[in-house]
């Protein structure tokens, strides 16, 4: 098993396209991407650094049931976190958005992971400037800056690996 886990919900696929991305850059100190309704508390709380991925739907929300997904996702997931202690460890996290479809909840869904994992004693590490965006809102903002990496593949699909390059370049020193 590598140090580094990393666990995405998905509806459409896009979500663990860049997953598998992160992973390839990453190489042998991650293991290959898991959707995160494929894998145990166990198994999550595992790795001591995890990157973790989401999609935003609807009004902001998380995927799962309640967003209207097939499949159960981050919604149900996060419920299992109630109880997990994950002092000690470190987490990225990135999200995809739709900045002109979705410009009052860009990226979203970025908040209720980040909140989950910080109310429960991780450190988040990897915030992304907001700069090159174009939205009238985002719940994953914070003083100018995401809580993570934010991808829009639906109108900058040509700077995601810009971005993810340049985002893994930086959370190196503290994921590795």
């Amino acid at each position: 098993m590598a140090n580094i886990g990393i666990f995405f919900g998905s509806d459409t696929g896009k979500t663990r396209k860049i997953a598998k991305l992160i992973q390839q850059k990453l190489g042998d100190v991650a293991d290959a991407p898991v959707n995160i309704n494929r894998t145990s508390l166990e198994t999550f709380l595992s790795y001591p650094v995890l990157v973790l991925g989401t999609p935003t739907l609807g009004d902001g929300q998380l995927p799962g049931i309640a967003a209207g997904c097939e499949n159960e996702s981050w919604g149900e997931f996060i419920d299992q976190l109630a109880d997990a202690n994950l002092s000690g460890k470190i987490v990225a996290l990135f999200g995809l958005g739709d900045q002109q479809g979705y410009p009052d909840n860009f990226a979203s869904a970025l908040r209720p992971l980040y909140d989950a994992v910080v109310g429960r004693g991780a450190q988040v590490v990897g915030e992304w400037p907001g700069d090159g965006y174009d939205f009238s809102f985002s719940a994953a903002l914070e003083d100018g800056k995401f809580v993570g990496l934010v991808l829009d593949q639906d109108n900058q699909f040509d700077l995601t690996d810009e971005r993810v390059e340049s985002w893994l370049d930086q959370i190196k020193p503290q994921i590795l």
